[in-house]
């Protein structure tokens, strides 16, 4: 059995990743150690005979070495990073030590252990930052953030050490995706979550930063199979992974909220305490180069994403109003 080894494996790419990878790989997860669990979203698959899971920090390359040299894979995915680009800016050191020193320690690794190992590296649609949209493998990349600067270092660092040293080294250039697992740190997450709270009745309002911005949202398993096409290719190289049409995120916060029959003006409220220093205004994936090379084919539209997040949030918020209820009842 071919064996893979993913960093970040719990977090919302990494655990979708696992799901789709298990039934017929040999699963090697890496994941930080935290004061509370952080397994959520794989608790499912957690005993599952094909994951094996260990504690790491892509910033310990002695931690990152031995567990190369120990597992030898056919495969690696570096998901793992501190991806959010906001606390970038509060954490600009440790966000450069993780996301561009970690890809160096991972590719040291396979150089001296296990340099038959195809590595793929998520980079993200940050590394254009005010470019010019639609965005392609040849745009110029001027990034804006602590977060888009070190992914940026480490999509050099990965064609340094495919072209210097022959590594199967590549990198994902993915725009944002979401999911029913995104996390509402993300505005995507917190727009869905915080819809579903107010038509539940758990919150009054939704605090929200820069509703200008534009992005294109994909779903992670149309990135995943980009990812996948990528590390099975006949050579590697560099792609630009996404599809739908960029949108604001006011125009995201409308659809939500009209899908649960709201107008997102009543409730939306805007703070500039969720400002970036630096904005990225507009960032819109040209995907041809992909789609021609590998045959990469989206699958889902905005609306999809938009149909499965706020589907599982009202779950959830409906579920949050029982256990009041409940608790009520008890009194």
């Amino acid at each position: 059995m071919k064996t893979v080894c993913i960093t970040g494996c719990t977090g919302q790419t990494g655990s979708y990743l696992c799901e789709r990878l298990l039934n017929d790989y040999k699963v090697y997860g890496l994941m930080r150690k935290s004061s509370s669990f952080n397994t959520e979203r794989i608790n499912h698959i957690f005993n599952h005979p094909n994951l094996e899971l260990m504690y790491g920090d892509l910033t310990d390359g002695s931690n990152i070495t031995n567990w190369i040299a120990k597992c030898k894979p056919d495969y690696f995915f570096n998901l793992g990073a501190l991806s959010h680009v906001k606390v970038s800016f509060d954490q600009p050191l440790y966000t450069l030590n993780a996301d561009a020193g970690g890809v160096i320690n991972c590719l040291e690794a396979i150089r001296l252990h296990s340099p038959n190992t195809r590595f793929l590296h998520a980079g993200t649609s940050e590394q254009f930052g005010s470019s010019s949209p639609p965005q392609s493998e040849k745009t110029e990349m001027a990034p804006q953030s602590p977060y888009g600067v070190s992914k940026l270092a480490a999509y050099w660092l990965v064609r340094n050490y495919r072209e210097g040293y022959g590594l199967f080294a590549c990198s994902s250039i993915s725009f944002n995706h979401e999911s029913k697992k995104r996390s509402p740190t993300f505005v995507t997450g917190k727009i869905c979550r915080g819809a579903a709270r107010i038509k539940c009745g758990l919150q009054n309002e939704l605090v929200l930063g820069n509703l200008k911005a534009k992005r294109s949202w994909n779903h992670v398993s149309d990135i995943i199979d980009g990812m996948l096409l990528m590390i099975n290719a006949e050579k590697p190289d560099d792609y630009v992974i996404g599809s739908n049409k960029m949108i604001s995120v006011e125009e995201f916060a409308e659809k939500v909220f009209s899908k649960l029959g709201m107008d997102w003006k009543d409730y939306v409220k805007v703070s500039e305490k969720y400002f970036r220093p630096n904005e990225v205004p507009n960032l819109e994936p040209d995907s041809t180069k992909i789609r021609t090379e590998l045959g990469w084919t989206p699958k889902y539209s905005l609306d999809d994403i938009i149909n499965e997040m706020l589907d599982e949030h009202m779950r959830l918020a409906k579920q949050e109003v029982l256990l009041k209820e409940e608790k009520l009842d008890e009194r």
